[in-house]
């Protein structure tokens, strides 16, 4: 993408407007500024008053000896080793810590041993069931349901899948299977059983963690036979162990074939006998979890990290970007199926509460997480951007509402968080938090931007790159390029970049998917503008742009007009040209009820776009469409419906049952012979 060329730059359009400053305290208390007076006194040079920047310069600069600080600096247990921080390279060949080895489980329960009695987990739900655990108690369950793995035969290196909602027996069921070195693999229970089997089959596990149902938008939802369908497909299955959410698994309890245990959960490792809490050390790369990528268009991408860089990851974001200290309370809205689960589990590493909901983030009205973040007196609410800004479209004002004194930060992340969407933060939900719109992927399950309590929060604008992601914007030479939109590339290596994709032994399925365009350098899908101050921009998927008579513009800022109109709940476009010939620009919008998509609304609209975007994005038709057809992690699947309008079956552009809706794509069928 030339940058010259490109649309919606981040000048002017309501970005950048100021919306917070940290105030001296804030600097002076913050953990990355006492950070980096460490760094200072083991005479890390920086300058004689750096600032954020400084220290991201020398964290990409010298990555060595920044991952290496971060070990130091949090003291994470396990043992380092006498070698390098990184050998090998270019990218994708280069490996960390070879020498090292640690417990990913060992160091998110360390709290049990230093302060058994603080809350390790709080959960609640659409339903009664709500509590907590103390770090002693989840210690003490990781203990007992290790041993029952174990008992099951699951060792080293085995595949434990979990088909469970954001409950505290997935948690336990996570640090249970690392804690023995063997391999985590979650879907969310809304999942059908295509989606479920397309992802846990590629992996071969033995044990299956799975729920009688789940409740969600005030209904219950058995999930049993969908157990029996799914055990079915599972030929290395040595067992299924039950939990029994909604009071049904003892009366419909899933069919398994001869050979395959069926166990209930509190029968897991319980004989009555306490299980003792131990450990198995891994190398730094050895396989944490299989995380998958959305399996739209394919296969879903069993992606692997390792023990070691998830570790160092999280406990940098979470504590020096997030800013979160021990104790704090800190929630992310998510599903098991979406990589912010395994981000929000972090918070344990780093000493925090961490707070599980489970169900609608709409029922029995919008305000249901604001109200959870002042029952539980949460510190940091992390949610999808469109949480937000359907927050805003509705008029909430949450912090009149609620008692949100305890909030100190708001994330935002899944899609671009429109300025409009910043700004309401501010006036609606409190003055002095920090908003922290935050982008990067399943891929390394973290962010490559973010936020930080050094940086200010401009509308639209996210803070900066995170420490040691070196990200920058490339041109179509590869040239970076500052003040203009790019493509999204890495170009120094990430801990917790995959240790490996599953099933792909030469690594040729883990190289073409981000190192095939630019060698060495990885290239992410998405076009991002980097700032002349560092702050950045997020247009949307580089692969999604609409190229109107040579001018380039992400999809979220055609998103950020169509869905600022009350009449309008969501919203797609796609542009069906190819190279070297021009093709349609098709609006389709899901209106909000009671609306009809008339000549005055669609006048509206086209007028909006001219003048806000440009005569080019104006779009050739408007189709009103029942919904706009999403990934089960709530991304907009323009693509497919690109492929579908060029006359693409369904079954080849899209996986159904890799959709939350696959019921809307029928709709998109039809528009394509307009």
């Amino acid at each position: 993408m030339a940058g010259n060329d490109a649309g919606g730059t981040a000048a002017g359009h309501g970005y950048g407007v100021p919306l917070w400053e940290p105030d001296e305290q804030t600097v002076r208390n913050a953990r990355i500024s006492r950070y980096m007076r460490w760094l200072a006194g083991r005479g890390v040079p920086l300058g004689d008053t750096p600032g954020y920047q400084d220290l991201w310069q020398w964290s990409v600069d010298h990555p060595g000896e920044f991952w290496t600080s971060i070990w130091d600096y949090f003291q994470v247990l396990g043992d380092r080793g006498d070698g390098p921080a990184l050998t090998g390279g270019p990218m994708p060949g280069v490996h960390w810590f070879p020498g090292a080895t640690l417990s990913y489980a060992r160091n998110a329960l360390r709290t049990a041993w230093t302060d058994p009695g603080r809350a390790a987990i709080i959960f609640s739900s659409e339903r009664t069931r709500a509590g907590s655990l103390t770090y002693a108690e989840l210690a003490a369950e990781v203990a007992r349901v290790a041993a029952g793995l174990r008992a099951l035969g699951v060792g080293k290196g085995d595949r434990v899948a979990a088909l469970l909602p954001n409950i505290p027996e997935a948690v336990i069921g996570l640090l249970a299977t690392a804690s023995i070195g063997a391999i985590w693999s979650s879907c969310s229970p809304d999942f059908g059983t295509r989606s479920v089997v397309d992802r846990f089959a590629q992996i071969e596990p033995a044990v299956l963690l799975a729920v009688d149902g789940y409740a969600y938008n005030g209904k219950d939802y058995p999930r049993t036979g969908v157990v029996s369908e799914i055990a079915a497909q599972l030929p290395t299955l040595r067992a299924v162990v039950m939990v029994d959410l909604l009071g049904t698994a003892r009366g419909t309890a899933p069919e398994l074939r001869p050979g395959v245990r069926l166990l209930a959960w509190p029968a897991l490792g319980g004989d009555g006998t306490p299980a003792d809490t131990e450990f198995e050390e891994v190398p730094f790369e050895h396989p944490l979890w299989v995380v998958y990528s959305s399996g739209t268009t394919g296969p879903p991408k069993p992606i692997v990290h390792g023990h070691g860089g998830i570790v160092l990851e999280h406990l940098k974001g979470l504590a020096l970007h997030l800013d979160l200290r021990p104790g704090d309370r800190f929630t992310w809205y998510t599903t098991t199926g979406w990589m912010m689960w395994n981000f929000q589990v972090g918070g344990l590493l780093a000493g925090t509460t961490i707070v599980l909901y489970d169900g609608s983030a709409g029922y029995p009205d919008a305000g249901r997480l604001w109200r959870l973040a002042a029952e539980e007196k949460v510190s940091y609410l992390g949610v999808g951007a469109p949480y937000l800004t359907a927050g805003q479209k509705a008029g909430l004002k949450p912090g009149e509402t609620y008692d949100l004194s305890a909030l100190r930060g708001v994330g935002s992340t899944g899609s671009p968080l429109p300025p409009e969407a910043f700004t309401w933060v501010y006036e609606a939900v409190g003055k002095d938090l920090q908003l922290g719109s935050m982008s990067g992927g399943t891929d390394v399950c973290t962010g490559f931007v973010g936020h930080c309590p050094l940086l200010p929060v401009r509308s639209g604008v996210i803070s900066g790159r995170c420490l040691g992601a070196k990200v920058e914007a490339f041109d179509e030479s590869g040239t970076p390029v500052v003040g203009k939109v790019g493509e999204l590339v890495i170009t120094e290596p990430m801990p917790s970049m995959p240790v490996m994709f599953w099933n792909d032994p030469d690594g040729t399925r883990y190289a073409d998917s981000y190192f095939a365009e630019f060698p060495g350098v990885w290239r992410h899908g998405d076009w991002i503008e980097i700032l002349p101050d560092g702050g950045c921009v997020i247009y949307g998927r580089s692969d999604a742009t609409l190229n109107r008579g040579g001018v380039r513009m992400g999809t979220s800022e055609f998103y950020r007009v169509i869905e600022s109109f009350p009449e309008v709940a969501d919203s797609l476009v796609v542009d069906t040209g190819r190279l070297g010939e021009d093709g349609r620009l098709v609006l389709f919008v899901q209106l909000a009820p009671g609306c009809e998509l008339d000549d005055g609304l669609t006048g509206r609209i086209r007028a909006a776009l001219r003048e806000q975007l440009s005569p080019r994005h104006v779009p050739d038709e408007i189709v009103p469409v029942p919904g706009v057809p999403r990934t089960l992690s709530g991304k907009k699947l323009e693509i497919p419906v690109r492929k579908i309008l060029l006359g693409t079956p369904v079954a080849q552009a899209a996986d159904p049952s890799a959709l939350a809706n696959p019921e809307v794509l029928s709709s998109y069928v039809r528009a394509s012979s307009l």
